[in-house]
Formats: structure tokens, C-alpha cells, sequence
């Protein structure tokens, strides 16, 4: 060997599973032992414990660093210290899947909406001002078209046309149907509650509707007659759209994730040739395992809280986990994260999620109207 380095690790045999020479207890090319305890029951027994014991701590160190240190867990895959964490893709599915075994186990619904009426007063003064009183509160009319015959009105929050009254007429009171939502009760708790005066209101309502789409022969008819019996079960079934929200939620988000990391990289894009899409996907993976962490904790506190203060520190608690991990991750200073955050957040909220959870509500009207 002349005068080079020597060495004193020798050759063990060959490795049981891929043939490669061994050198050491672990083979260098596939990882496999070179004492697989065939003679030892208590080997067998100690590398079951040893598994089990490791495969803990990693999850804990996980969730440590999921929780308390965002940013972390795609810091270290980009970085390369991926094997004290569990993949992020793993992550996610078990977060996901621990969330919705929650509420099952725990019979908390996602949504509950309770119907009720809320009454409206049109009023003009000898002027020709138009103004709508509700809940005592009286406000000046903004958006007043010009009907025939010198009518006037306005469209109401059904979309129906609200004729508006002659200047120092009688008030005109319109009926609306309004929902109270309720966010992670228990089934059962918000108790079915038939009302007449919803019914009326409702049948008035798709009277108006009916009567203006046969006007424009828009084609709507079928979808508006769905809404309309699916608005009628909720009377008698608060968590009647629950069901569908559990069952498409999970993929739907699944689908948001490459948006959202694809939203990323594109405010990051002068920095690509250093980020990868991958690592943006890793991030975007990472942030909504940790909303499905937050929705375990929502879901708890709403038995004892408001379900309004809790979608308040709810969505104020995942701003602040996003600013944070964004400022761990990318590494820019607290001016661009915030700015880049802002743009983001607001970007992925009005153009992506509000569509697409509307969207969800309204096709989750239509899939339970089938079973009414």
C-alpha cells in the first residue's frame, strides 16, 4: 500500500440482503444490520422496543418543532436534516386524519347554521331620500336604481328587486332569512327549531326569485329550487351540510397545497435558482398540517369560549404562525417578511380560500338537497 493511509476496518462477509461487501455492523449501500439476532429472542424483543422508543421521540421532536418553532421543519428539509423529523408528507396525512377521527370520536360538526328572520323597513322622505331601518338603526340608501313609472328600488341580500315607497309613503317591510353560524359543537346542541315565519319568508323570497329568472330564462331554476330545500332542512337539521364539509374539506385542502407554494415562488421568484418549487411545497405542507393542529385546539375551545372569539384568535393565531415561519424560512428581514406575508395572506384569502369555501357551501347545498 505504500506510504498511504491506513486503515483498520476489515472485510465482514457480504451483505444478507443486497450482496455488497460489508464493512462495519451496517452495510454502506442499503443500511441493513450485520447481526439480525436469528439466534435471540431478546434481540428480536430489544430491536422491537428500540424501534418503537425512536420512532416516538422523532414524532415528539416533530411536534415540538411543528408547534413551537415555526419554520423549522422546512428549514431542516432544505438544509438537509431531515432524519430527526418525520416527512412532511406523512405529517400531514396523520395530522389530517387524527383531526377528522377527532371530530367524529368527539360528535363535534364543523358547521351549524340556524335560520332566522330579520325584518327590514324601507322608508322616503318628502325629499325623494331613501332610507332602511333595522334593529333600530336607521341608514341613508346608496345603491337606489330607477324603476318604471318612476319607481324606485333596491336589490335585496336574496337578490331579489325591493320596490322602493313614494316619497312620504308607508314604509315598505321586507323579510330576510339570515343563518347564525355556529362553529364546533357539539351534534345536538344547537336544537332543530321549526318557524313558520322563516317558511313564509323563504317561499316569498324564491317567489321573487323565481318570477325574475323566468324574466331572464337564466337556467338557474334547478339550482335555486335545491338551495331553497336545503335552506327548509336546516330547520330541522342545523348539521345538515356537515357531513359533505367533513367529507371534502380534507381533499380540498390537499389540492390548495400546490397553490399556495406555487403563490410562494412566486414572491420568492428572484430568489429560485436557491428555492426549489419542492421546498415551497414543504412549507405550504408544513403550514396547513400546523391549521389542522389549530383546528384540533378551535375545537376544543369552543365548548368553553364563543365560537366567535375562537374563529377571532383562530385566524389571528394562524397569521402570526405564518409571519413567523415565513421569517424563519426565507431568512429576509422583519420589513420584506411582513410586506411579502401581507401580500400572500391576502392574496391566498380573497382570491383562493373565500372562493373556494363558498363554492364548497354552495355545492354542499346542492349534494344534501338530494337527500331531502
Amino acid at each position: 500500500m505504500g506510504e498511504g493511509v491506513q486503515t483498520n476496518v476489515a472485510v465482514t462477509g457480504a451483505c444478507a440482503n443486497c450482496g455488497a461487501p460489508l464493512i462495519g455492523p451496517y452495510c454502506a449501500r442499503c443500511g441493513q444490520p450485520h447481526d439480525v439476532h436469528r439466534r435471540s429472542v431478546a434481540g428480536l424483543l430489544h430491536d422491537v422496543f428500540e424501534d418503537i422508543i425512536s420512532f416516538d421521540s422523532r414524532i415528539l421532536r416533530t411536534v415540538l418543532a411543528l408547534v413551537a418553532e415555526p419554520g423549522e421543519l422546512p428549514l431542516a428539509f432544505r438544509e438537509g436534516r431531515t432524519q430527526r423529523y418525520v416527512p412532511a408528507v406523512r405529517l400531514y396525512f396523520f395530522v389530517s386524519l387524527l383531526f377528522f377521527l377527532f371530530l367524529s370520536l368527539s360528535g363535534i360538526a364543523l358547521l351549524q347554521l340556524r335560520l332566522h328572520v330579520l325584518s327590514r323597513s324601507y322608508t322616503a322622505d318628502q325629499a325623494g331620500h331613501f332610507f332602511v331601518t333595522q334593529d333600530g338603526a336607521t341608514t341613508p340608501l346608496q345603491d337606489v336604481k330607477a324603476g318604471d313609472a318612476g319607481s324606485h328600488y333596491v336589490v335585496g341580500p336574496a337578490g331579489q328587486h325591493i320596490v322602493l315607497p313614494k316619497p312620504g309613503g308607508k314604509p315598505n317591510v321586507v323579510n330576510i332569512v339570515t343563518t347564525a353560524p355556529r362553529y364546533f359543537e357539539r351534534l345536538g346542541t344547537d336544537h332543530p327549531h321549526y318557524s313558520r315565519e322563516v317558511v313564509e319568508t323563504l317561499n316569498a323570497i324564491k317567489a321573487d326569485t323565481d318570477k325574475e329568472m323566468k324574466t331572464k330564462a337564466s337556467g338557474m331554476d334547478r339550482y335555486v329550487d335545491a338551495i331553497y330545500a336545503t335552506m327548509l332542512r336546516l330547520q330541522t337539521d342545523p348539521a345538515a351540510l356537515n357531513g359533505t364539509l367533513t367529507a371534502w374539506l380534507p381533499r380540498i385542502l390537499f389540492l390548495l397545497l400546490p397553490l399556495f407554494a406555487l403563490l410562494l415562488a412566486l414572491f420568492y421568484r428572484k430568489r429560485r435558482r436557491e428555492l426549489f418549487f419542492v421546498d415551497h411545497l414543504v412549507f405550504s405542507l408544513t403550514l396547513h398540517t400546523f391549521v389542522f393542529v389549530v383546528l384540533i385546539v378551535a375545537a376544543v375551545a369552543a365548548q368553553v369560549l364563543p365560537g366567535d372569539w375562537v374563529a377571532v384568535l383562530t385566524l389571528g393565531g394562524l397569521a402570526l404562525y405564518l409571519l413567523l415561519a415565513m421569517k424563519r424560512f426565507y431568512g429576509e428581514s422583519w420589513r420584506k417578511s411582513g410586506l411579502k406575508f401581507a401580500g400572500v395572506a391576502g392574496i391566498y384569502t380573497v382570491f383562493v380560500l373565500l372562493p373556494v369555501l363558498v363554492g364548497t357551501l354552495v355545492a354542499s347545498m346542492l349534494v344534501t338537497s338530494s337527500g331531502v
